[in-house]
């Protein structure tokens, strides 16, 4: 199945809160995803939930730690750059071939102007490899920057990397989705979905993760943070 960005699911843009996107993907996979399958996926929710790594992540008032990354055109950005103009507001995601990802990702793109025209930056951060992010920001026709994270470096400081079970391994193997060719490293880790406002001094003014991928906060409270 092909997962398409709001833009390419009709003739209009979705402009849809996110929440009903959501709600959509979830009634398709629950349509014709195998039962077992989906109670795999819910298990290790179940379990992250369980560690209460949400609960453990970089938090509100925090200094935000600084990196270098790649963006989708292999250009190294600094965060002292990202944080010039204003605010940054940053996005952890899993990858491409999270059908979670491009919804938040487009609804995130429809927002852009505004969050610039308020002085904020906005980038997004996974551990696939940057030709993974230049595809991703090309079919979807994205208009920010998607930094690429190889081995979760930056993710695991801000406390949101986890390591896939191997039962929900084995599904994604089976599902062709090859974490290690997608991420260029074979440790199978992942960041769980979060979302941070960081100030221009990098102290962490919003910090928002869920165990749930399929739960992210909506663009509309972030313009009005």
């Amino acid at each position: 199945m092909k997962w398409r960005s709001l833009e390419e699911s009709g003739s209009e843009t979705d402009i849809r809160p996110l929440r009903e996107i959501f709600a959509e993907r979830k009634a398709l996979i629950a349509k014709y995803v195998p039962a077992e399958t989906q109670a795999v996926h819910a298990r290790a929710v179940a379990e992250l939930k369980r560690q209460r790594l949400a609960a453990n992540i970089l938090s509100v008032g925090a200094k935000a730690p600084k990196f270098e990354l790649q963006d989708h055109d292999g250009k190294t950005l600094f965060t002292s750059e990202l944080l010039t103009k204003g605010r940054l507001v940053l996005c952890f995601i899993r990858g491409r071939w999270c059908p979670f990802c491009v919804g938040q990702m487009g609804a995130m793109n429809l927002i852009l102007p505004e969050l610039e025209q308020a002085g904020a930056t906005f980038v997004a951060i996974s551990p696939q490899t940057v030709q993974q992010s230049f595809f991703m920001r090309d079919q979807h026709k994205l208009r920010f920057r998607l930094l690429s994270d190889m081995g979760n470096k930056v993710a695991r400081e801000f406390g949101l990397t986890y390591r896939i079970p191997d039962e929900q391994k084995a599904i994604y193997q089976r599902a062709f989705v090859n974490l290690p060719f997608v991420n260029g490293e074979d440790s199978w880790e992942l960041p769980i979905p979060a979302t941070y406002i960081i100030d221009r001094d990098g102290l962490v003014l919003y910090a928002s993760a869920n165990e749930d991928y399929t739960e992210r906060p909506e663009p509309a409270d972030i313009l009005g943070l």
